[in-house]
């Protein structure tokens, strides 16, 4: 089990590669690299990404909301072929970073009216999006967001019928969000959870760094451990829930004292 900073954090502070060398210089050990546009989706970049890091390792990509995700699923073909065009230069990216997981937000819930999922369609594609990952040694991680299709319990578990290899990110703030407690998340993602995105709350209903809130950090790790998870919890917080960035790296040295008691 290893715990680290997604670069998420510091979007909108510092460019992908300037968080990267920042973090990787302040020691932290593992890290999720969150692409924050097209020009980042490709081996170039992913090879200075690699020149940034050091010795921390890249655990994870994350791309920024649904820039091309969820026209993967298009039924328009030339929208689709590009979306995968884009998958696969990110996969080349991500290759280039050594990253083992592709942090995945699939569809986006974009109008009002109720959804009804076709199953079979949309693991026929998961399971494209799938290959082309495994192609570069990438496994992709489906992740839990309350504005997209896995806002609900259920999702995951009927998804994983039409694939094999499927992977969970849990997101606890997504959780919240969705107004459904992260345990039954956990419940469902079980042993496929590889990476926790981990924030906190406060009594306001604020968010806030890990550590400075209210959330039970030790009833969540202790849940996670007893599904056998040993994949990556890293900090995921937005710019403006903290003010110093040394706030931060307090915050991973709070996760990694109670991991350390937790996960022996």
């Amino acid at each position: 089990m290893q715990t680290g900073i997604s670069t998420a954090s510091l979007f909108g502070r510092f460019f992908t590669e300037d968080s990267t060398a920042l973090l990787s210089r302040r020691g932290v050990k593992c890290t999720e690299i969150f692409l924050e546009s097209f020009c980042e989706y490709n081996e170039q970049f992913g090879q200075l990404i690699a020149s940034c890091k050091g010795d921390m390792a890249i655990h994870s990509v994350h791309t920024l909301t649904t820039q091309f995700e969820s026209t993967l699923y298009s039924l328009n073909k030339r929208a689709q072929d590009d979306s995968f065009a884009f998958l696969e230069s990110t996969m080349q990216a991500a290759r280039a970073m050594d990253a083992k997981y592709f942090t995945f937000h699939g569809l986006a819930r974009v109008k009002r009216t109720p959804y009804v999922i076709d199953f079979a369609r949309c693991g026929e594609i998961t399971r494209r999006v799938m290959e082309v990952c495994a192609k570069y040694g990438v496994t992709l991680a489906y992740e839990n967001v309350h504005w997209a299709y896995y806002n609900y319990i259920g999702f995951f578990s009927e998804l994983k019928k039409h694939t094999t290899g499927l992977k969970g990110t849990l997101d606890i703030k997504q959780a919240r969000q969705a107004g459904i407690d992260a345990n039954e998340f956990i419940n469902e993602m079980g042993e496929d959870i590889v990476t926790v995105h981990l924030s906190d709350i406060d009594e306001n209903g604020k968010m806030c760094l890990p550590g400075r809130g209210v959330t039970d950090f030790k009833d969540l790790f202790t849940r996670l451990r007893d599904k056998g998870f040993d994949g990556a919890m890293l900090l995921e917080v937005y710019k403006n829930d903290f003010s110093e960035l040394n706030e931060l790296f307090e915050s991973l040295a709070f996760v990694d004292d109670l991991a350390s008691r937790i996960f022996k």
